[in-house]
């Protein structure tokens, strides 16, 4: 680690501060630019803390930046994790405030809920199948709290990959009952398709993202635990929403969930 544990601190309450004032501000790499990943995740871990410090529970994980789409659209070439807190979640259906946040985006994602343990080193897709209760569409809803979306890697990790709001729901599937690879997926915004894509674009196989998660958790001595929800990433690139917009994703085989934004 670069950065000493008075600059963690800070860095972790000036971005939790961005997120819950819906203020953005510059990439902290712009003032530590030798900062490292563990670094980058220590920040994470700091607002992590200070959310369940208030009363917040973590109510579930997410992989970020996993399709090439994406790695693309932002610049980058490495899966990112994170963190979902209670107060993230929207109900099927429910409502988005835009005035709680700066510039949001909709990605649409395939949810994955664990029936058992999961634990790295060398977690890989058939594990993440065997300890998978089922799956479910998801839309998450990113936010970056950096000006104009414009972030490096180890900024956006800080930042908790982005991460602000999000809905599950439609029909839980039995990974047995559908090829998570070829599984297609079609996003609406006000009834109009917006995004079109396959499991596939999520490195190979969303349960990948999975795996590579409980890896990245082994080497800080962690696990994902049984009953986890966990969003496997953006099987698209991501779509700006503001208020007035209605979002839907279908995906084959599991229904579909929305929100909408006001």
């Amino acid at each position: 680690m670069k950065l000493d544990q008075a600059t963690i601190t800070a860095l972790a309450e000036r971005l939790e501060n961005c997120e819950l004032q819906a203020q953005d501000t510059t990439k902290i790499t712009d003032e530590h630019p030798d900062m490292d990943w563990d670094d980058a995740y220590a920040i994470q871990n700091t607002i992590k803390a200070r959310k369940i410090a208030r009363g917040a529970r973590i109510i579930g994980l997410k992989a970020g930046l996993t399709s090439h789409a994406k790695m693309k659209q932002m610049g980058v070439s490495t899966p990112v994790f994170g963190f979902m807190a209670d107060y993230y979640a929207v109900p099927d259906g429910g409502e988005v405030k835009v005035s709680e946040l700066i510039h949001p985006k909709v990605e649409p994602e395939i949810a994955f809920v664990t029936k058992s343990e999961l634990r790295g080193p060398g977690c890989h897709i058939g594990a993440v199948l065997a300890a998978t209760d089922f799956v479910m569409p998801g839309i998450e809803v990113i936010d970056s709290r950096y000006r104009d979306f414009k972030f490096d890697l180890k900024s956006v990790v800080a930042d908790n990959t982005s991460a602000a709001r999000f809905v599950v729901g439609g029909q839980p599937a039995d990974v047995a009952d559908v090829d998570l690879r070829t599984v297609g997926i079609v996003m609406e915004k006000n009834g109009v398709p917006v995004a079109f894509g396959a499991g596939a674009a999520v490195l190979g196989h969303p349960a990948a993202a999975i795996a590579m998660l409980a890896n990245h958790l082994a080497a800080s001595g962690e696990c994902i635990p049984a009953g986890t929800l966990i969003l496997s990433g953006g099987i698209t690139e991501a779509v700006s929403v503001s208020a007035g917009d209605n979002v839907t994703l279908r995906v084959q085989g599991m229904g579909s969930t929305s929100l909408r934004f006001v």
